[in-house]
């Protein structure tokens, strides 16, 4: 038997009971079905039906947000050192699951296995990060005045709500959820409604490590009606939101009736320069690495190369060559790279470009084209002969598509770079220290990487500028989300205070 064979028999075997008994909600414990009935969800590889899902709206939202609303207080005063212990269980449980979660997230997203297993390692880290800090998240400053000794803590906010997307869903949502119940507050989820598998997965491992009814909720269905509910709901004190920049901007606007904190992880239209004087090789294996791995699907991509002139022709030539060497084919191979897009529509709108670039003037070096007839498949890309004006170089594909756009000096590259409505990420490959310094300091970009492609430590911040955000997730800037500053002042004795009235 061939490994892709016992692959698909195991991935068959831990879907089994999706298949059966489908996906339903969980509210205050108990699985609930969906007020609007059901939705198909199916597998972007062949098209086939994976289960049903509860389909929710406004009345289990109102269900959701009551129950994480009632769990509040006691899963706020429950002393740190316990809700740490129910963390660290948590992160036990998605390690002992970690082959499941891979093979169903792998089946229900299309994303290869070499990637998803790492994922479900990478949240099983982020409960354990957050675990760690739980006994410390409420620590406050002493800041003496002449009159007052003055004392600042933090506390959760309340109930939040947590709308995760279809890429990468579960490492996404151990990025929300684990920060926000470690701070002490309560979660209402809404998973994307292409990718509702591991959120199920996730659910039953916090439930199972000991996590009361209430403190975490999950309701699946589609934004109109179970997004918007919760975005709108009086009990949710607190939306965190990753997906499209016009979705975030939608979600403001829903939760500011109101008055919601909104955290959004949005697009981004991210430049990598590669300069001639860097380490060729490693950025050629960085920029292919950071387009093409996980389908090209995250919001981090650097979905545009900017070359400098002198080394642009060899450069390019390299990255074709590799380009069609990469790996098209069933996500469960291990030697495969790229899967399917998630689903029909992102994949019409992916493969869309592919006339929009001739259109404009650019030319397809490499990719371009659909794999089979079944299934969301289609060849990495990349785009040459393109200038930053082009639609190719100023909107999000979220696909292995790579524009590439020379530039001649330092000030062109950063111009070129920061000529885009987003500013979530940038990689720069340079060996001059001066140059990076300054190519930094001016680059507008939450995240920046010098020499590297994109390397994820969690007590540092994540987000961006721009359309591609607000707000930022690790370590403490997490904690700043999920909680309220809190002053007290002490009077040290008896100072004047001004007599009115006397």
């Amino acid at each position: 038997m061939s490994e892709l064979s016992a692959n698909t028999e195991t991935m068959t075997a831990y879907m089994a009971r999706f298949r059966d008994g489908g996906i339903l909600n969980r509210i205050g414990g108990q699985d609930v079905p969906g007020s609007l009935g059901t939705f198909d969800n199916a597998s972007p590889v062949d098209e086939s039906h994976i289960c049903t899902v509860a389909r929710g709206g406004a009345e289990d939202m109102d269900k959701a947000a009551r129950a994480a609303a009632a769990a509040f207080p006691a899963w706020r005063d429950l002393p740190a050192a316990e809700r740490k212990k129910i963390l660290i269980r948590i992160a036990e449980g998605i390690e002992a699951r970690a082959e499941e979660i891979a093979f169903c997230e792998s089946w229900d997203t299309g994303q290869a296995l070499r990637f998803m297993s790492k994922a479900a390692i990478r949240g099983a880290e982020n409960f354990r990060y957050f675990a760690d800090q739980v006994t410390s998240a409420r620590d406050g400053k002493q800041l003496r005045s002449p009159t007052l000794m003055n004392l600042t803590t933090r506390v959760p906010i309340g109930p939040v709500g947590v709308i995760t997307p279809w890429n990468t869903p579960f490492m996404l949502s151990t990025w929300k959820i684990a920060p926000a119940l470690a701070a002490g507050c309560t979660v209402v989820h809404k998973p994307a409604e292409l990718s509702p598998v591991s959120a199920r997965i996730l659910m039953e491992i916090a439930e199972e490590a000991g996590l009361p009814p209430g403190v975490w909720n999950l309701v699946n269905g589609f934004g109109e009606e179970a997004g918007k509910a919760l975005c709108e709901h009086p009990d949710i004190k607190a939306l965190a939101f990753v997906g499209e920049s016009s979705t975030g901007s939608l979600i403001q606007k829903q939760g500011a009736g109101t008055l919601k904190r909104v955290h959004l992880e949005l697009g981004g239209k991210n430049p990598v320069v590669v300069f001639d004087d860097a380490d060729l090789d490693r950025a050629l294996d960085a920029v292919i690495f950071m387009i093409y791995s996980i389908n090209g699907e995250r919001c981090t991509s650097s979905s545009r190369l900017l070359v400098q002139d002198t080394i642009r022709e060899e450069f390019e030539a390299r990255l074709v060559e590799r380009v069609n060497n990469i790996k098209v084919g069933h996500p469960l191979d291990p030697e495969t790279v790229i899967g399917p897009m998630i689903g029909e529509e992102h994949f019409a709108k992916v493969t869309s470009y592919f006339d929009i670039a001739q259109e404009d003037g650019a030319t397809i070096a490499a990719g371009g084209t659909r794999v089979g007839d079944r299934g969301y498949f289609l060849r990495p890309t990349l785009f040459t002969g393109a200038h930053n004006r082009m639609r190719i170089a100023q909107e999000e594909i979220f696909g292995p598509v790579l524009t590439s756009i020379p530039f001649s000096t330092e000030e062109e590259a950063l111009e070129i770079a920061n000529d885009t409505a987003y500013g979530l990420t940038g990689y720069l490959w340079t060996s001059d220290l001066t140059r990076a310094l300054r190519f930094t300091d001016k680059l507008e970009a939450g995240m920046i990487w010098v020499n590297s492609e994109n390397v994820r430590h969690l007590p540092t911040p994540f987000g961006g500028v721009k359309a591609s955000g607000i707000g930022r997730d690790g370590g403490e800037w997490s904690f700043d989300f999920y909680m309220e500053q809190k002053h007290v002042g002490l009077a040290l004795g008896d100072h004047k205070i001004p007599r009115l009235g006397v």
